[in-house]
């Protein structure tokens, strides 16, 4: 069936890989501690209808990001109420949004329109975030909108609203995580255009007045408005995510992340992994046509496209796999470009296809082995099998997100063994959940006063009656 002549490949498997990650959105609870912190984020926004200041609890800040991803997620939760399928749909939304936006490139080739989207469902990396809860969604969305609306703008004559997208996706971008998205796309055009000359075009192309003030239009008036609410925010986000995160992994001011040092250069590492097996093609194929790389404007574009994003955090070890997904659209380009010198095409898309195929039927298989809510780093399990009990329910110590977000807000921590002894005390009933590894700070008197009624590989409930 891959090849039927009956059914368009491209179509047929396109069709799959997008209903395959829609039902995995839909299947797989939100996992701690960033997805199921975003999904929590947005529910509390869709709650309070506070749609200016993030909150990462009832009246707690959340500065560490802009808001165009939780907008999104909790517009999503007022149409189809809070649930994973909701909280994931516009990240499944963007990606298809990207996979149609970039389509015409094969067509102008002669190849089918489908081609980059199955080579980028089949990244792993693109792949996974077609259903992730985050802000890396958004952002590559926002990369990839500014990228292709600047060579649009300025080739493109007859389709005048690239120039104005080419801003409007600048101005988005600040929304979806800050300036990032200058850094990221700036440096990469500004070579092209040196190395081909392109000042001249590129200075006439773009309405530059407008466009700015386009940008500004769309960004500024959420940044206005967050600092007036939570004053300290602006400091926060630009300086602190910005340079300290980035110069330092050890930031002591990281009012919420965890630490997340790498080697240096390990960004490449990530990308090597997380693309596989097309940068490996990718890389075949740019090592064979080395001599005339910079001689096509379209393929040194794409290729400075690539390895900007990873030399400019090849410093930095502060960094998650992630960081990569803005280069993913390029490298489904430049294949694109290539394929019709590609050699065995067929083989290397059955080993594509091979990938996703195989985590569905792992997951598959672990449905029928009951095991999914043993080995998935979510309290979903815990509250939704308890919830009949309509007891208080705790966290030991730190609240976990997903905890938050399952029982509405509702999780309240127990902080200390003179806490939890004051619970014991009052004689009433409730729930506890334990992380395995915490039990050793908690009172051995205490804790044989619990009764455990479940676990996961990483956590236990237990209650009090």
């Amino acid at each position: 069936m891959l090849f039927s002549k009956k059914i368009n490949p491209y179509t047929f498997w396109v069709s799959i890989l997008i209903l395959i990650r829609a039902f995995l959105n839909y299947a797989i609870p939100l996992m701690d501690k960033t997805e199921a912190r975003y999904a929590e984020i947005a529910r509390i926004m869709a709650e309070t209808n506070n749609w200016t200041t993030l909150q990462i609890d009832y009246g707690v800040p959340f500065w560490a990001k802009p808001p165009l991803s939780t907008w999104l997620s909790a517009l999503s939760f007022n149409i189809f109420g809070v649930n994973e399928f909701a909280a994931r749909f516009p990240y499944l939304l963007l990606n298809i949004i990207i996979v149609l936006l970039i389509g015409k490139y094969a067509k102008r080739k002669g190849l089918d329109f489908l081609l980059p989207a199955l080579i980028l469902l089949t990244i792993p990396e693109f792949l996974l975030h077609t259903g992730v809860v985050s802000t890396d969604t958004a952002l590559a969305f926002c990369v990839t909108l500014v990228m292709i609306s600047f060579w649009e703008g300025i080739h493109n004559i007859a389709q005048n609203f690239w120039k104005y997208l080419f801003f409007i996706g600048l101005g988005l971008g600040l929304l979806a995580k800050g300036p990032i998205i200058i850094i990221l796309t700036a440096p990469p055009i500004f070579v092209w255009m040196v190395i081909f000359k392109q000042y001249k075009t590129v200075w006439k192309s773009l309405p530059w007045v407008l466009g700015i003030l386009i940008t500004g239009l769309v960004a500024i008036p959420w940044y206005y408005l967050a600092e007036q609410k939570t004053p300290g925010f602006f400091n926060y986000f630009i300086v602190g995510e910005h340079f300290k995160r980035f110069l330092s992994s050890g930031w002591k001011g990281d009012k919420y992340g965890f630490p997340k040092s790498q080697p240096m250069g390990m960004i490449w590492v990530f990308l090597f992994l997380f693309a596989i097996p097309w940068i490996q093609i990718l890389a075949i194929k740019v090592w064979k046509n080395k001599a005339i790389l910079l001689k096509n404007k379209w393929v040194a574009f794409l290729l400075f496209w690539i390895l900007w994003t990873p030399i400019f955090f090849t410093v930095s070890k502060s960094l998650i796999h992630p960081y990569i997904m803005p280069v993913m659209v390029p490298i489904a380009l430049l294949i694109t470009h290539f394929w019709e010198e590609t050699t065995h095409k067929k083989r290397i898309i059955k080993i594509a296809l091979s990938i996703p195929l195989l985590a569905i039927f792992i997951y598959t298989a672990a449905v029928f082995t009951k095991k999914p809510a043993f080995y998935i780093n979510s309290d979903k399990f815990f509250i939704e099998n308890n919830s009949d009990k309509n007891l208080p329910l705790y966290h030991w110590e730190n609240k976990s997100y997903s905890g938050q977000f399952y029982s509405k807000g509702s999780l309240k921590t127990i902080e200390n063994n003179a806490d939890l002894s004051k619970n014991i005390n009052s004689k009433k009933s409730f729930l506890i959940i334990i992380p395995h590894k915490k039990i050793k700070n908690i009172d051995k008197e205490n804790m044989k006063l619990l009764k455990e009624l479940e676990s996961n590989y990483k956590k236990s409930i237990y209650i009090f009656n």
